[in-house]
């Protein structure tokens, strides 16, 4: 069996900091490679796999301001579609653009959808249904005029965080700074429970940041220590004695909160989209729907088993089990 990988440019794969999509197409490719898969990564020239790598972009757009994205991106997908007949699957992990191509070849594509940015792709999607395999990544994220083929979690590779099974006092907020991952009701609810805050993230909202996050930075009780690497990562999330996550959107699987329950650390989280899939409601963390109700949460945070957090993560977000899942993906394709 022959896969290729198709990771977006955005950023190089795995990214240096944030690239959630690159993050989990290298994932898959790195969980295929150990597997003795023979799999071939499509990303920019300055990633990284145990794989084969092919590229036409030697960096990452976001990472170099001279690479027109458009460009770059058309690029950097017809090279893998003039090559498909080498391969047994595509795995595109890169939206919607390339199941325009999908008709002109013969190689079958699985596409996983990792969220819609928009409404107005739908019809893209409904477009190449009846030729594509598509992979939701959490149930909540279906949209119900599409055909899917599974739902599989993504998986983290456990060897990146640490068991921690004694916290520190802090609280986390890790994700991008924007209104609709709940920075601002992040630092609320410290302010209500009286501990300290530590938040990081690329700030993707300058005016948000300015306006509602920056005011209440004092490297006292709200720390910022921006956009953090793996390595700080793990330490952040481990010795956290929680992680908030008070989303205003439906998000389609959260990756800090699997990483979060995989340090042993348990997600206080509104409950939005996939976090019922994610959280074991007072088991792994509590699912809220205010910041008042957030605070409690905070109050009671002690009485979660971290080692519990850490199991239950290993059960459901490890690479290993979506690799598992994937490759049931893929057989079920050749074989039909």
């Amino acid at each position: 069996m022959k896969i290729a990988v198709l990771a977006p440019i955005a950023w190089r794969t795995p990214p240096l900091k944030y690239g959630p999509w690159e993050q989990v197409a290298s994932n898959i490719t790195e969980g295929l490679a150990e597997r003795q898969i023979d799999v071939t990564l499509f990303a920019t020239g300055n990633s990284h796999t145990q794989g084969k790598l092919e590229y036409i972009s030697k960096t990452a757009y976001a990472e170099d301001p001279s690479i027109d994205p458009k460009v770059w991106e058309c690029l950097h997908i017809s090279n893998l579609m003039e090559k498909a007949d080498e391969y047994d699957i595509i795995h595109n992990n890169f939206d919607f653009l390339p199941l325009s191509y999908s008709r002109l070849i013969k190689t079958p594509m699985v596409t996983t959808i990792h969220g819609f940015s928009s409404p107005k792709i739908i019809p893209v999607y409904k477009t190449y249904n009846s030729s594509n395999f598509y992979v939701s990544i959490s149930n909540a994220d279906r949209n119900p005029k599409l055909d899917y083929i599974a739902t599989v979690y993504n998986g983290i590779n456990t060897e990146e965080f640490t068991f921690s099974a004694t916290p520190k006092e802090y609280l986390l907020f890790f994700g991008r700074i924007h209104p609709e991952k709940g920075t601002y009701e992040a630092i609320q609810i410290a302010k209500k429970t009286g501990k300290k805050l530590i938040i990081s993230g690329l700030v993707q909202h300058k005016e948000y940041f300015n306006e509602k996050i920056k005011p209440y930075i004092n490297n006292d009780d709200i720390i910022y220590v921006g956009n953090s690497n793996p390595t700080k990562r793990d330490e952040l999330l481990g010795k956290a004695c929680a992680l908030l996550h008070p989303i205003a959107f439906k998000e389609p699987f959260g990756l800090s909160v699997a990483e979060s329950m995989m340090c042993g650390t348990p997600v206080i989280a509104f409950n939005l989209g996939s976090m019922p899939e994610l959280i074991l409601h007072e088991k792994t963390g509590f699912l809220v729907n205010t910041v008042d109700e957030a605070a409690e949460a905070v109050a009671n945070i002690r009485y979660i088993s971290r080692r519990t957090c850490r199991d239950w993560a290993f059960s459901k977000f490890s690479r290993e089990k979506m690799i598992d899942n994937y490759l049931n993906v893929y057989k079920q394709i050749l074989k039909d």
